[in-house]
């Protein structure tokens, strides 16, 4: 499951139904990959949000990894 670039103007539904696990795989490889340190209450509730639809997964994980990217310097 690829995150969709930002910004978002419509629901990202993506192209399949993902299950939970790979929506959670997901999101922690999005905040992986952004640098964010986990804790014990960190990890609880991004299994949580691997239980919500793919649009609100994918638009979670595409804000994390905008937030998370460099931006552009003198912009």
């Amino acid at each position: 499951m690829s995150v969709p670039p930002g910004p978002l103007d419509t629901p990202p539904w993506g192209n399949a139904h993902r299950t939970a696990n790979e929506r959670r795989a997901l999101l922690y490889r999005v905040l992986a990959d952004a640098g964010v340190e986990l804790g014990a209450y960190d990890r609880l509730m991004v299994d949580w949000l691997g239980d919500w639809d793919n649009p609100t997964v994918l638009t979670v994980a595409s804000l994390i990894a905008r937030a998370g990217a460099p931006t552009e310097q003198g912009s």
